[in-house]
């Protein structure tokens, strides 16, 4: 499961990682290999803080297999390789295995509409298949992304009582038309393999893959059954670590549920790749981009991300879920698997699993800084935009580049090359190219083989000019506001600084434009006091990637 955040975008982790531009291939032995693993993971995951497991195998064999950091904060436990983790999407892989193991059975078809099995649900016209499902293609609106699934999530609720309440929900797009991430039509798919089956979900997983790939570690997610070797859940609170918001294991359900340990992940890899679950050509189908309407790629198949590293080409997908992040990425040419488990909302294992890869195939990515003055940096300053409209803002700040995207992070961009940068912990670069007289036009951007060509507007970046303000004034501020069920903004003050901290978010300092106005540096957002009638200020308001959402002081 993805969660969605109001305030601020999951950061990035903080990890100093070996990156290299160069994509040709570098022999490391073992003991050097071992070494970068380590660097990597030690940099982000420090022995008194939350934790990780990692392991990484190639040609069958397990190469590299370690934990660092804590399972238990409260209990000082070290982490161990065997720890058990929520593993959030990577659940969508065993619900799309177990589809394709019904189709290959005959019992379903991947072009059956899904009122075959959910008869009620509304098709507003359209026909929606198992396969839009699948791709998250459907347009059916995900019910992690509006404000009632803040309300349902400590409720236990069955398949169909969740799928009750996404019908009311109105259609994004026609089916097959666009892509969008959708945690509603995995849920679906749980529910077609019940009706199809006559078994839970959970006991399917149990009878076809945990008990004949002797996955011993993993389950269907319950936090009432003892779990050997589970490892506790954290994200970033005010002032530091907490644990980690409570979550019905029964919302996630197919799209998210499943607890497992790197062990289990990788026997699951082997199992899936010596074609013990379905036909050679069966995944290989799960394992291609599926096409819009359009002709278009999605860069998504069937449970599984598709995309390509150092010139590699990926299978991959990662998993967000209270407590925990989680990512394996395979390389098939390479036969190379990498699976990294967080337990914490905090410590992103993304990068650092990409950063693995890179070097276990012998493609590690090394920076090399190049300078360029502040007034060569002012030249891409700018607002671009692609062929869908989607807007990146391109900032100086003190010196360093950055970018964001409308609403989101901003990034440090490293100038690596002229008129080329590179994303921080990242293998995302930006490349600007110019007119004949020299002038910035365009850019292109190519994140890991996907290419956006953006062109450079005539709109000018607002300027954001700091002011200080009071304690007296910064008081008035203090306190939590509600964005939304279960979900807060609380501002706290250092001196005459002002921090703010949405629920399950790190903290932030936010910068005073105006006496009520305020705007963060980390991502586009900016918060407004609104003062009632006597004074008092009660209201805020957050801009946001366009959005506007008003919050209440409750505290």
């Amino acid at each position: 499961m993805r969660r969605r955040n109001l305030a601020v975008t999951l950061t990035m982790s903080l990890v100093t990682a070996l990156l290299t531009l160069s994509a040709g291939a570098q022999s490391l032995s073992a003991k050097q290999q071992t070494a970068e693993f380590d660097k990597i993971l030690t940099d982000q995951f420090k022995p008194d803080g939350t934790g990780c497991a990692a392991l990484v195998a190639k040609g069958g064999q397990v190469i590299y297999r370690k934990a660092f950091g804590l399972a238990d904060l409260e209990l000082n436990v070290p982490m161990r390789p065997e720890m058990v983790f929520r593993i959030g999407s990577i659940t969508k892989q065993f619900t799309a295995i177990a589809i394709l193991q019904l189709m290959e059975q005959g019992k379903l078809s991947l072009q059956d509409e899904i009122t075959k099995y959910i008869p009620d649900y509304p098709m507003h016209g359209h026909s929606i298949t198992i396969e839009h499902l699948l791709t998250h293609t459907s347009g059916i609106k995900s019910y992690t992304n509006v404000p009632m699934f803040r309300e349902m999530i400590r409720t236990d609720m069955k398949p169909e009582e969740i799928i009750e309440k996404n019908i009311a929900l109105p259609m994004e797009f026609a089916p097959g038309t666009k892509w969008n991430y959708n945690n509603s039509g995995y849920i679906m798919l749980g529910y077609i393999i019940e009706k199809v089956t006559g078994k839970t979900y959970p006991e399917y997983l149990q009878e076809n893959f945990f008990t004949p790939l002797g996955m011993t570690s993993s389950y269907y997610g319950d936090d009432t059954r003892i779990i050997k070797n589970r490892a506790s859940g954290y994200q970033p609170g005010e002032g530091g670590t907490v644990n980690a918001d409570y979550l019905s294991m029964t919302l996630p359900y197919a799209a998210g549920s499943i607890m497992s340990n790197v062990d289990d992940l990788y026997k699951w890899n082997r199992a899936l790749h010596s074609y013990k679950l379905v036909r050679k050509e069966t995944l290989d189908m799960a394992h291609t981009s599926y096409k819009l309407a359009d002709g278009n790629p999605v860069g998504y198949g069937y449970g599984w991300s598709l995309s390509e590293l150092q010139g590699s080409r990926t299978i991959e997908h990662g998993g967000g879920i209270n407590g925990y992040l989680s990512y394996a990425i395979y390389l098939p040419e390479e036969d190379v698997f990498v699976a990294l488990l967080s337990n914490s909302n905090g410590q992103a294992p993304d990068f650092s699993s990409l950063s693995m890869a890179a070097i276990a195939i012998g493609k590690p990515r090394t920076v090399t800084e190049i300078q360029l003055s502040e007034d060569a940096l002012k030249e891409y300053i700018g607002i671009y935009s692609d062929e869908e409209g989607t807007e990146r803002s391109i900032t100086l700040d003190e010196g360093t580049l950055k970018a964001s995207r409308q609403g989101g992070t901003n990034r440090k961009l490293t100038p690596v090359e002229k008129d080329k940068f590179l994303y921080e912990n990242s293998f995302t670069t930006l490349k600007f190219s110019r007119d004949d007289s020299g002038k910035i036009v365009s850019a292109t951007l190519n994140e890991r083989g996907t290419i956006s060509q953006m062109k450079k507007t005539d709109k000018q970046i607002e300027s954001k000019k700091e002011m200080t303000l009071t304690e007296a004034v910064l008081d008035r501020y203090i306190g939590e506001y509600q964005l939304a069920p279960g979900f807060t903004v609380t501002f706290t003050r250092e001196g005459n600084r002002l921090f703010t901290q949405a629920t399950g978010q790190p903290r932030f300092e936010i910068f005073a434009q105006s006496e009520t106005k305020f705007f963060l540096k980390v991502v586009e957002a900016q918060v407004e006091f609104i003062a009632d009638p006597d004074g008092k200020v009660n209201t805020i308001i957050l801009y946001q990637g366009g959005a506007r959402t008003e919050g209440k002081r409750i505290k």
